[in-house]
């Protein structure tokens, strides 16, 4: 495995998988990978700007001799991992969820991005360009004879339409942002009940590698120990969210209350106050203002939030 940098790099898992990390895995600095097998390729997410996504396809080009990008998976419908669609090759065909699809058609920040990050990120790309195949539970792709087995867990976690991309023959996962590596975890636009029952459901694969969709790769043995922090993490959510609304607090309040603990020096801890939004929608059964949300974590954060894309 490759030495961490402060870098982009393009890291070598096995033979043919690679898995391109960006530190510091904050606001729209996501990761990526693809696997290079029979002379052809699969991707597993973009990046969110041009120049980043170019970065990584160069990267890939060099490593793969330039083999063919076949087929590309979407793990989710956020930005920082599907703008970058634009860029592929026309003959590309792009895989995910059918909410993922969705929710990519129905994208709301590229064309007109709110003030909430600073500075506004530079897209580089002037439209989102969404999957043309979409599956429900489970699909396998394939580069050359190497399967990629493409699975959602049957229910809303950090999106209503994650999935992983498991390579059985290697034990490599990627596991899209159903795992934040040293990086503050978010489930804004999908479930704390979900998010805490996908930790099971991860464990279950038994990797010896784990992609996550930001911050570092993790060694399998380690994988048990980041999972908890995460059941660690979503527990306090949830702990906060009840106190909050037994007192009457709004999820702002709730969160300028909360004592941070050991998640403290994580990245991105206005993240809080975005999941605290969610859990309160969820415990009264109604849908979330995203605008609200933003709105209450830049004032957490006392201005708009932080970003270096």
């Amino acid at each position: 495995m490759a030495e961490v940098t402060s870098e982009p790099q393009l890291q070598e898992l096995v033979p043919g998988v690679h898995a391109w990390i960006q530190p510091d895995g904050t606001w729209w600095i996501n990761n990526a990978g693809a696997v290079h097998s029979g002379g052809e390729v699969v991707l597993i997410d973009t990046c969110a700007t041009a120049r980043r996504t170019r970065l990584f396809l160069d990267a890939l080009d060099a490593a793969t001799g330039g083999a063919p990008i076949r087929l590309a998976v979407n793990t989710h419908l956020h930005g920082d991992h599907v703008y970058g669609n634009a860029l592929l090759p026309d003959e590309t065909v792009i895989v995910a969820h059918e909410h993922t699809r969705q929710g990519i058609l129905q994208d709301f920040i590229l064309a007109n991005t709110p003030p909430v990050w600073s500075p506004t990120p530079e897209w580089g790309v002037d439209a989102v360009r969404a999957p043309t195949v979409s599956f429900r539970d489970e699909i396998t792709l394939h580069a050359g004879g190497k399967p990629v087995v493409v699975r959602h867990p049957g229910y809303s976690a950090h999106t209503v339409g994650d999935a992983v991309a498991w390579l059985p023959e290697d034990g490599v996962l990627f596991t899209g942002d159903l795992v934040f590596h040293r990086v503050t975890p978010m489930i804004a636009m999908g479930s704390l009940d979900g998010a805490l029952r996908s930790l099971d459901w991860l464990a279950a694969f038994e990797p010896a590698v784990v992609v996550p969709g930001h911050g570092p790769v993790v060694p399998g043995a380690a994988f048990a120990e980041v999972l908890d922090a995460h059941r660690r993490y979503y527990e306090f959510v949830g702990h906060t969210a009840e106190t909050g609304r037994d007192k009457g607090w709004t999820p702002l309040e709730a969160a300028r209350q909360a004592d941070l603990g050991e998640f403290a020096d994580l990245p991105d801890a206005e993240r809080l106050v975005l999941n605290l939004h969610r859990a309160y929608a969820d415990a009264d059964g109604v849908e979330i203002n995203i605008a609200a949300a933003l709105g209450d974590a830049i004032a957490y954060n006392g201005g708009p939030l932080a970003c270096a894309v």
